[in-house]
């Protein structure tokens, strides 16, 4: 494991911790699903700043292109979690007779993004090149 991908995670960890936190505190006002999706929108604002500031530090362009890519592939992530979550926990898991296959599905979809979301960041949030800079 790279140095990067570590911090990486690390920053990713902590981006979810805020999500899960201020989706308990947004629940005391305000409905279940609304506080989901407002946390979510936290946790990626967190996860976009720290991934800058830690993760692809020595990296170049603009702020808006950069955050229009975080917002690009954190989109397929999201796909990419919910496809691998429905996937094991309405087929897999069950005929493997796993309990509670609803949870491991999602825990299992929530980790499988970490390395295809860090590859994309790399090449296109976060790349180096002078294309970068435009």
């Amino acid at each position: 494991m790279t140095k990067r991908f570590f911090a990486f995670l690390v920053a990713s960890g902590t981006a979810a911790a805020c999500n899960v936190g201020a989706r308990y505190v947004l629940d005391i006002w305000l409905p279940y699903l609304t506080s989901i999706i407002i946390a979510y929108l936290i946790g990626m604002t967190v996860a976009f700043f720290l991934n800058r500031a830690f993760v692809f530090q020595d990296r170049h362009g603009s702020r808006a292109r950069q955050a229009m890519w975080f917002l690009a592939v954190n989109v397929l992530a999201i796909m990419q979690t919910a496809i691998i979550s429905l996937v094991l926990a309405r087929w897999l898991l069950p005929a493997l007779s796993i309990p509670h296959a609803d949870t491991v599905a999602h825990m299992i979809g929530v980790a499988a993004p970490a390395i295809t979301s860090f590859i994309a960041h790399n090449l296109l949030t976060f790349r180096t090149d002078k294309r970068a800079e435009d």
